[in-house]
Order: structure tokens, then sequence, then C-alpha cells
């Protein structure tokens, strides 16, 4: 089985990519778009609108690396496309919460700071 190590540096893309899309014109979003070298050992991610499918690009060592997974049944838990950032920054570990469907984008309860109970 092949999922990314745990400290990978990850950018997932926010808006729907059309999966006929290979390794140049997903590079070509990565340079026009998100504004970084896709040869910059980060991993990229990338998803259709039905959001059955991502797609990862990475460069190793002497070339890219393209990986695809679709799903049968379900769907990914997706970045709001109101979003103002083209792209949201994760760790390795949440990439591998998201490739197994957990919602990485769920915004916690804001904290809360008193002086006194009163």
């Amino acid at each position: 089985m092949l999922r990314p190590s745990f400290d990978a540096h990850v950018f997932v893309y926010r808006d729907p990519v059309d999966m006929r899309k290979s390794i140049n014109g997903l590079a070509a979003i990565v340079e026009a778009e998100l504004g970084h070298s896709p040869m910059n050992g980060a991993l990229f991610v990338f998803c259709n609108r039905s959001r059955d499918k991502v797609k990862l690009l990475y460069w190793e060592r002497n070339g890219f690396v393209l990986w695809y997974k679709r799903l049968e049944k379900h769907k990914f838990k997706w970045l709001n496309p109101q979003e103002t950032k083209d792209s949201i920054e994760v760790t390795g570990k949440q990439l591998n919460q998201l490739l197994d469907g957990l919602d990485i984008f769920q915004q916690p309860h804001e904290s809360l700071f008193y002086d006194n109970v009163s």
C-alpha cells in the first residue's frame, strides 16, 4: 500500500479539478494559481467536482509521481469553495485521514478566555 508519510508537506487545492488533467496540467495549476514550484518536494492534492476522486502530485528525485484514488460509494470531505485561500497546508497525517474519509477541515469551537467567572 502506498500512503504519504505523516511528516509530508501537503497543500490541498480548494477548487474542483478536471480529472483528465495529468502531470503537466496539475503542475501548471501549482505554479500559476498556488505560486509554488511543483518540484519543491511537497505533495499537491486535487479533487474533482463530485468529490469521489483525488489526485496527488509530487516530485520525487528525478521525476513526477501522480497518485490517483477513486471512491466507489462515498465522497471526500473537502474545502469550502467560498474560502478565500486557493489551498490549505495540512500534514501528511491529516492527508491520510482525508483519504480515509475524515473531515479534516472542520473548525473546532473557538477558544474562550475570561479574567473571572462573574
